[in-house]
């Protein structure tokens, strides 16, 4: 267990650009008043952000993710067999059409947080 969290502060420490850029919006409860955890572990895996009262995950892919489609599909299937709903962006969107990324999110945070 100690090792997946030392290996989130790495992946912390070594953010692509895309993640930066994301993060500039996500943090300090800036989105709907929400707070985001960013490289953080859940459900044996490392997931890129997540708020966790709205069990809401946000995942940036980058080219690679092209060769690893059935992985990233069984661990969508296992975050969300565990209540948790996942969006994916490509790191393009995050970096050129940010406000349509974000917007995005808040809608489906202001969906989650419904009563």
């Amino acid at each position: 267990m100690q090792r997946i969290w030392i290996r989130a502060r790495r992946l912390r420490n070594a953010s692509t650009d895309a993640e930066r850029r994301l993060w500039y919006f996500l943090r300090r409860r800036q989105l709907a008043g929400c707070k985001f955890r960013r490289q953080y572990p859940l459900t044996g895996y490392i997931v890129d952000f997540v708020c966790l009262p709205a069990r809401l995950v946000v995942e940036l892919d980058g080219g690679q993710h092209l060769d690893a489609v059935r992985y990233d599909e069984a661990r969508t299937a296992v975050l969300e067999q565990r209540g948790y709903r996942v969006l994916r962006f490509w790191n393009d969107d995050a970096l050129l059409r940010t406000d349509d990324v974000v917007a995005e999110i808040f809608r489906v945070l202001e969906l989650r947080l419904e009563p």
